[in-house]
């Protein structure tokens, strides 16, 4: 390349980069720096997840499965979308707080344990149309779980945190779960 070729190339950068100098704090036209508080919100849910994989109207169905699933104790392999209700008590009667809508996998050969993948979107009170998402291994067996806490939309925007769950009821036949959420989330 050319000497005047070259210098030409550096000074149409430069002139390129100039504005967003210029700008300071300003990264594009989308995107700006906001200033960092340090307060932030600590909330604390209760609430109840109601997994229905048997009868007429199902909440969570298997959407794919690996070869050997069937073979498998874990049912490694099997892939689950879910939209589940979330209750304020452990009655399926009671109030609705939201749905828990994504996916779990059965993630472990040695173990019943599931990847989730789920966002719980809050459908009434203060947290009406906010989310939270959870991302993490659920080792179903174990009477007490924690899961992380990754982000959220709405009131949880930028959340962090951990969900502990505890099985309140499971029916080994049909695989439907009843499972208590106690979430604690810095936003």
């Amino acid at each position: 390349m050319a000497k005047e070729e070259y210098v030409s190339r550096m000074l149409v950068m430069l002139i390129m980069i100039m504005p967003l100098v210029a700008q300071g704090s300003r990264l594009h036209s989308w995107a700006n720096r906001l200033e960092e508080t340090g307060k932030d919100k600590v909330t604390n849910l209760q609430f109840y997840f109601h997994d229905t994989l048997s009868g007429k109207n199902p909440t969570a169905v298997k959407v794919a499965q690996g070869t050997d699933t069937d073979k498998s104790p874990t049912l490694f392999g099997a892939v689950f979308m879910v939209d589940d209700a979330l209750t304020e008590t452990a009655d399926p009667k009671s109030k609705l707080v939201g749905r828990a809508q994504g996916l779990y996998g059965s993630s472990c050969k040695e173990e019943v344990g599931l990847i989730m993948a789920m966002s719980f979107c809050f459908e009434d009170g203060p947290y009406k149309d906010s989310t939270i998402s959870m991302i993490g291994k659920n080792s179903a067996m174990n009477p007490i779980r924690e899961m992380p806490i990754v982000g959220g939309t709405g009131m949880f925007r930028m959340a962090r945190g951990y969900a502990i769950a505890r099985t309140n009821w499971f029916d080994p036949k049909t695989g439907d779960a009843i499972v208590g959420y106690n979430v604690t989330i810095m936003h």
